[in-house]
């Protein structure tokens, strides 16, 4: 297949399926009018998401190298439709819980089977801004989400957003399964050996600094509109509007980033190893202006910057990855990456909200900042450590198709 076309399908696919999933995020207000949450409750909300997530994505990243991405990103798309529905469906606390949890584990397709095709498919050279603009579905998605669930709901009702994701979704999955072709994949292989992941240092370095930037990512998109609506005194639509302006900071960085990975001089783990660093760093940064201004338009404009580092870390993130490890571990080694990302979601959006609860907001910003520091030690040590000599990086081993 011609790659643009298969950078398309596969950009659009990624779109659909984080419209369905961030729909979670953008609904968190509602959630908290509906049911009576604290914000502690609000925070197990993302937890089940997450845990959802982490919980199958290592399963599913394993199915992707076995059967393909075409057909595990399919039924991927179908199943976060219909978990859109049961979110929306959802008459108490606890069904809201297990539909987010179901929602959550489907979205465990996604970066296993969109990552594949884009190492499989694209020419060594383009790889990584390839990859930061399919990671650009990502944001855009979250993006549109916040605006099709806050707008939604000042006209019909907040639920009809998830319905509105929900057909996205299918629609969006049919066209993929007649459009994309991808690479055809042994039906015959076996499932990888995760001892071989284990004894790779440097990727066991950059999981840490997953589970670091991630609880910073999710924590972030799940309690942007509660914050600007709660501290910073503006309306839930305004807050809408600047979680979306966030997510298009973030796009930004995934492109700006991912084409800089690929020009700039030097070995490709060390030149972007680099950039990843820069990112947490900033990050860190911003987390702590964040939590000591009052102005909204202030606020907003740090929250836009903070999207650019905060939110558009993950492509370059996964193109780190990619130069630690070879090209048939790809679908399990995002699954890997992918799932300590999901980890720091896990904890952090509760902790986040109980110390909002319990010492305000500002303790909570400055606790992701303290775990955006932290990531940047585990950085220079994946710049510093040499992967495995046994097995080749995928970004100098794969023979795509162009």
């Amino acid at each position: 297949m011609n790659v643009r076309r298969i950078l398309s399908l596969v950009f659009l696919w990624q779109l659909a399926a984080s419209i369905c999933y961030y729909t979670v995020f953008a609904a968190t207000p509602f959630f908290r009018d509906e049911f009576g949450l604290s914000g502690a409750q609000v925070g197990l909300v993302l937890t089940a998401l997450s845990l959802g997530y982490a919980a199958f994505l290592l399963p599913l990243g394993a199915m992707t190298d076995r059967f393909g991405e075409r057909r595990m990103l399919t039924v991927g798309l179908i199943g976060l439709s219909i978990g859109s529905v049961l979110v929306a469906g959802a008459w108490s606390y606890p069904t809201l819980l297990i539909g987010t949890f179901l929602l959550g584990s489907l979205y465990g397709t996604a970066m296993p089977g969109t990552n594949k095709a884009i190492f499989d498919n694209v020419a060594v050279g383009r790889q990584n801004l390839a990859v930061g603009i399919k990671q650009v579905g990502v944001t855009a998605g979250s993006g549109a989400s916040a605006l099709l669930v806050t707008g939604i709901a000042g006209v019909l009702f907040w639920e009809a957003g998830f319905y509105v994701a929900a057909v996205v979704g299918i629609v969006v999955a049919a066209v993929f399964w007649i459009a994309y072709r991808g690479t055809p994949v042994d039906g015959d292989a076996e499932y990888p050996e995760y001892r071989t992941l284990l004894d790779n240092t440097p990727y066991l370095s950059l999981t840490v600094v997953g589970v670091c930037l991630g609880a910073g990512l999710f924590t972030t998109t799940g309690y942007t509109i509660i914050y600007i609506n709660e501290s910073v005194g503006a309306t839930v639509a305004f807050g809408g509007l600047v979680l979306a302006a966030i997510q298009v900071s973030g796009s930004a960085g995934r492109v700006v980033t991912g084409w800089l990975s690929d020009v700039l001089p030097g070995e490709p783990r060390r030149r972007i190893g680099t950039i990843l660093l820069i990112q947490a760093a900033a990050s860190a940064v911003l987390f702590v202006a964040v939590a000591l201004v009052d102005s909204r338009l202030l606020a907003a404009a740090l929250f836009v910057l903070l999207g650019f580092f905060a939110l558009g870390f993950t492509g370059i993130y996964f193109s780190c990855l990619a130069t630690l490890v070879p090209a048939e571990e790809m679908g399990s080694a995002t699954g890997g990456g992918q799932l300590a990302l999901v980890t720091g979601a896990l904890v952090a959006p509760p902790t986040f909200g109980y110390l909002s609860d319990v010492l305000g907001y500002r303790a909570s910003w400055f606790m992701l900042a303290g775990l955006s520091l932290f990531a940047t030690v585990f950085v220079v040590r994946v710049i510093r450590q040499e992967p495995p000599t046994q097995s080749q990086a995928a970004v100098g081993s794969t023979d795509p198709q162009d």
